[in-house]
């Protein structure tokens, strides 16, 4: 009975096995390095700030201001779909976060006539699984996110019913709040909680 050819590859091999031009002796190296999960596909992610008031400044100019009501720091990601943003508009303003007569967090931004100021802020898309200087790859490149967020926040204006004011998009912003409770809750658009 003979063996079948392939089972003697490995004994008429003579030369040591080489891995894109390295030798054996390098590949004990290059097998320890530990391989990172795939990224997941991000969600577009808000942070939401009950406030007493809430301003951006831009250039020593104030360029958005509200009252009572929600500073809204908004992430997007380049897969986000209409789909994530309106979902995330409806939520923001029917969000129950505002205390009812009995002081029970039970009225959202529509039924107490609150106002929302939205800030762009790709850093919510920060990852520091690998050492300790964040990484900002899983943001929407600014010529994705601008028209994402300007999406949005139409989206957020549509469902509150009047103007949303902004900061300045990709500009160094200086942004004034005084948290109301302190309030301050996360919400990302594919993790539906």
């Amino acid at each position: 009975m003979t063996r079948p050819a392939h089972r003697n590859v490995g004994a008429r091999c003579r030369d040591p096995p080489r891995a894109n031009g390295l030798d054996e002796a390098a590949l004990p190296a290059i097998r320890s390095v530990p391989r990172l999960p795939p990224l997941e596909p991000a969600p577009m992610r808000v942070v939401l700030q009950r406030v007493t008031r809430a301003s951006v400044t831009v250039n020593g100019r104030i360029t958005g201001a509200i009252g009572h009501g929600l500073l809204v720091l908004a992430g997007a990601a380049a897969d986000d779909t209409v789909e994530d943003r309106d979902w995330l508009a409806r939520k923001i303003v029917q969000l129950r976060v505002f205390e009812d007569d009995e002081g029970v967090m039970n009225r959202s931004l529509a039924d107490v006539g609150g106002d929302a100021l939205a800030v762009s802020q790709f850093t919510l898309y920060a990852s520091t699984r690998k050492g300790n200087r964040p990484s900002w790859s899983g943001a929407a490149p600014p010529e994705v996110a601008r028209p994402m967020f300007d999406a949005f926040v139409a989206a957020l204006a549509r469902e509150l019913g009047r103007p949303v004011p902004t900061g300045v998009f990709g500009a160094d912003m200086q942004v004034a709040l005084v948290n109301d409770g302190p309030v301050t809750i996360a919400i990302d658009s594919r993790a539906r909680e």
